[in-house]
This record gives C-alpha cells, sequence and structure tokens, in this order.
C-alpha cells in the first residue's frame, strides 16, 4: 500500500499560539511553511505528493494574515479531505477573548483585523470569520491556560507518529582559544588534564586515535570525573526531555578542541547511544592541521 502524504494545516485565532504549534511540527519532522497562502495550497501539495518526493509530512500555518486569500481555504479543506492518497487533519487553535487580549496587550502588536481599532473589536470579527472552520476542525486546542511547554506536549500526543521520542543530544567538542559554542547548554571544561600536545607522537593525532584517547582516559582525574559527570547527567535527562526540549547539546572544551574534549565527547557519546538519540560533532578537531595546511 502506498504510503499516504500527511497534511496538518494549522488555523485558529490569532495569537493563539500558532508559532509554538509550527515549531511543534518541525521538531517532529514536519515540513513546515508558515503564513501560506491559501490560493497557493493545492500546487504546492501537488508538488509533494509524487512517487519521487522525500517529503511525507507537511504542516502549515494559514490565518488571517492571508485574509486576501482567506476565503479559499474551504474549498481547499474539502479537496484535501476527499484525496485517498493524503492524511490530512485540521487543527484549530483557541483561547477565550480575555487572554487574547492580555497578550497582545504584552507583545504590543495590533491585531491584523482592527489595525486602527480596538483589540477586541478585531478578535471578535476573527471569531466570527472563523466559526466555520473550528466547526470542520477534527482538533481544537484551547490554548487560554495553556504554557507554551503544555500546547507542545499536547500537539506532539496528538499528532506524533514516532514510537520514540523526538528528544536528542548533541554531544560536541571544542576549543576555548576558537570561542565558546554559543549553541551549548552545559559546558564542561577538561583542560585540567594532562595535555597530549606535549607529546611529540601524539600532538598531530586527536581524540579519536586510540592512542590520544587512551593517554587521555587513563589518568586517574579523567575516570573520576567521567564518574562523576555519568552519575550527574543520567538522572537529568528525562528532566530536560520533559521540560519539552527537543535538543540538549553537551560540549566538552580543552584549549585546541583536538585531543581532551574529543575524547570526552567520544566516550559520553558512546555511553548515552544505548539510550538516547545521539549526534556527535568535533568543531575544531582539524582546525590546528587545516591552519597548518594554509601556512
Amino acid at each position: 500500500m502506498d504510503k499516504k502524504l500527511k497534511i496538518v494545516i494549522i488555523t485558529g485565532m490569532s495569537g493563539a499560539g500558532k508559532t509554538v504549534a509550527i515549531q511543534s511540527f518541525e521538531d517532529m519532522g514536519y515540513f513546515t511553511v508558515d503564513n501560506m497562502p491559501p490560493n497557493l495550497i493545492e500546487k504546492f501539495v501537488e508538488l509533494l505528493n509524487t512517487p519521487d518526493s522525500k517529503i511525507d509530512k507537511l504542516a502549515m500555518v494559514v490565518d488571517m494574515r492571508s485574509r486576501v486569500f482567506f476565503d479559499h481555504l474551504r474549498g481547499i479543506i474539502t479537496e484535501l479531505t476527499d484525496l485517498p492518497n493524503i492524511d490530512f487533519k485540521l487543527l484549530f487553535l483557541d483561547a477565550n477573548d480575555l487572554e487574547l487580549v492580555a497578550r497582545y496587550k504584552e507583545t504590543r502588536r495590533s491585531h491584523p483585523l482592527a489595525i486602527d481599532g480596538r483589540v477586541l473589536d478585531g478578535i471578535n470579527l476573527e471569531r466570527e470569520i472563523l466559526t466555520d472552520l473550528k466547526n470542520l476542525s477534527e482538533v481544537v486546542i484551547d490554548t487560554s491556560d495553556l504554557t507554551p511547554r503544555n500546547l507542545r506536549a499536547q500537539i506532539i500526543q496528538k499528532f506524533s507518529t514516532q514510537t520514540t521520542s523526538t528528544f536528542r543530544v548533541e554531544i560536541m567538542s571544542f576549543g576555548f582559544k576558537y570561542g565558546l559554542p554559543l549553541d551549548a547548554d552545559l559546558v564542561f571544561d577538561v583542560r585540567f588534564l594532562p595535555n597530549p600536545y606535549y607529546l611529540p607522537e601524539l600532538r598531530n593525532l586527536n581524540g579519536t586515535d586510540k592512542s590520544v584517547y587512551d593517554y587521555v582516559m587513563e589518568h586517574p582525574k579523567s575516570e573520576s570525573f567521567y564518574q562523576n559527570l555519568k552519575t550527574m547527567l543520567t538522572p537529568i535527562l528525562p528532566d530536560y526531555q520533559k521540560e519539552g526540549k527537543s535538543v540538549l547539546t553537551i560540549a566538552f572544551g580543552c584549549t585546541g578542541g583536538q585531543h581532551r574534549s574529543v575524547a570526552f565527547a567520544e566516550r559520553l557519546a558512546k555511553e548515552f547511544t544505548q539510550n538516547w538519540h545521539v549526534n556527535i560533532s568535533h568543531r575544531d578537531k582539524d582546525r590546528r592541521k587545516e591552519t597548518v595546511n594554509r601556512s
């Protein structure tokens, strides 16, 4: 049986959480489009719904920002629902008037339907226009009392097709001399350990080489540090996952990012791969070699 193209259209009240929603779908592996003009949906779906397309999940936000085309949406929804090779769902996000007004006041933005008037007037007009779409929606989520984390959790629960978690751990090495990684959540400095750079036979190797790895890990301080680190990290990873993070980046740094940090990143990645989705990268592992070759 041919695999169906999964399509979710996200719509609803302005300020009800569509930005959080589209980000949640992106984290679940959906191809996402924000502020999709309704009159382009049919052609876009046609391009994706081909045998050679590598995209099998699509999520689109369609809202009042595209109001000049919004009247087309009802007919498009009917067409998508009737297509046999499309698994289509309409997600409607709502919130009560009091909460929507408070959110607009907090962000100091104008409502798209009340640029020259009161926010509440725009909300009332939008609610009237969207009543029909809300009635058509298979999934309606009221975000009045939801935090972004709670909304994300509900969307993942209702739409995730994966049996495993979307949470992943990024483990990286870097050299302090080249600057801290901006995207790191946890940074560990291993410069207190003996540096293989000062051994001529190890200088031009890196922490992925067995001789360097063994030199770093055989030091008593290395083993003590690693065991304490593992004891600290193992119980808190599930808490990061429950908190709603999709990616946790753990970074190890040494002077040049070639020896000690690489070895520790390799060891922790091998350990955590047993229970988690792990990616490993070495930002500066070959930086010194490239510099020497250019000179």
